[in-house]
Parts: C-alpha cells; sequence; structure tokens
C-alpha cells in the first residue's frame, strides 16, 4: 500500500479539508524528507482542489535555498534538517503560493546520518497566516517507509492543530 493510500493519513486529510474548507482558508505543502507524500495525502481526497493551492518538494538543501527561499545563513548554521528550517519552510512555501497554511517536512531517513544528525530525526512544521510556525521534532525508528509515513501523518496531525482541531493521537 502506498503511503498516500494509507487509511490514517487520508482520514487527517479529510478533516483538514472539511476545517479549511469551513474557514474559507487555503494550504500549500513544503516537503523534503515525505518527498510530495503529504500532498499527494490531501489531493487523494476528492474536492481537495478547493483548498489546497499546491506544494514544493524541496529534497536537496539548495532547493530549499533557491526555490523557497530559505536563507542560506540559516541552512549553514542549523543544517536542512533542524527546527529553524523546517519553520522556515512552512513560513516560505505559504508566502509563495499565497496560501493560509503553510505545513513543511524534513528529517533524516537514513541509512546514514546527515552531519551529526541521525536517521530518524524529523521535524514537521506548520503555520497560518502571520503567525510563528509550530515545530515539532519527532525522533522515530524504523525504515524509510515508516520514517516516511510517520512524517506524513505528524504534518497532518500538526496541521489539524495550529487549525485549531485536536487530532488523533496513535492509531
Amino acid at each position: 500500500m502506498s503511503i498516500q493510500g494509507d487509511p490514517l493519513s487520508l482520514e487527517l486529510a479529510s478533516r483538514l479539508l472539511r476545517r479549511l474548507g469551513e474557514r474559507s482558508l487555503t494550504a500549500s505543502t513544503a516537503e523534503s524528507i515525505t518527498g510530495g507524500l503529504v500532498a499527494a495525502s490531501i489531493t487523494s481526497v476528492p474536492g481537495s482542489s478547493e483548498s489546497f493551492l499546491g506544494g514544493v518538494v524541496a529534497y536537496a538543501t539548495e532547493a530549499k535555498a533557491s526555490v523557497l527561499g530559505v536563507d542560506r545563513a540559516l541552512l549553514e548554521e542549523h543544517g536542512p534538517v533542524s527546527e529553524a528550517v523546517a519553520g522556515a519552510m512552512a513560513q516560505s512555501v505559504r508566502q509563495l503560493f499565497g496560501s493560509n497554511l503553510g505545513v513543511a517536512t524534513t528529517g533524516v531517513a537514513g541509512p546514514e546520518p546527515v552531519g551529526d544528525t541521525p536517521p530518524g530525526t524529523l521535524y514537521v512544521a506548520a503555520c497560518v497566516d502571520g503567525s510563528p510556525p509550530v515545530v515539532r521534532l519527532l525522533e522515530s525508528m524504523g525504515g524509510r517507509l515508516t520514517l516516511r509515513q510517520t512524517c506524513v501523518t505528524d504534518a497532518l496531525r500538526l496541521a489539524l492543530d495550529v487549525l485549531g482541531e485536536q487530532s488523533p493521537n496513535g492509531e
């Protein structure tokens, strides 16, 4: 089963789209570790085009700077997998698309570390309009697919949380 076909991701994406629609809000995504899977989960829901404006897969550090506009000094100081960069990605994609909600993912799936950052280090970030981004550090174990799935579901949960809806924890 593909990640975007995961029942929990689809349920969370449906809830997110329902919440966005109720408030006439739009969303966009900036993804690194998830490679577009958050956007794929969202766009798997019929009617997603009403609220989802688009996404950017900025897998390489250079793409985070050149496409998303993440400050190069921030990338050099904190590294591409960091709280600061995840927050900047969420803010940048929101501005790039003119959306109300920006959601971002970055992390290390491994098997090798990135610099001093070990595999299983994941960050998800979300911000609404002019509010500062909310960033969560996830430290997870497992293979690439498991780590990416964890990041997708937690990014969708965080998006719901910043919109003021408690999302289910677990299953």
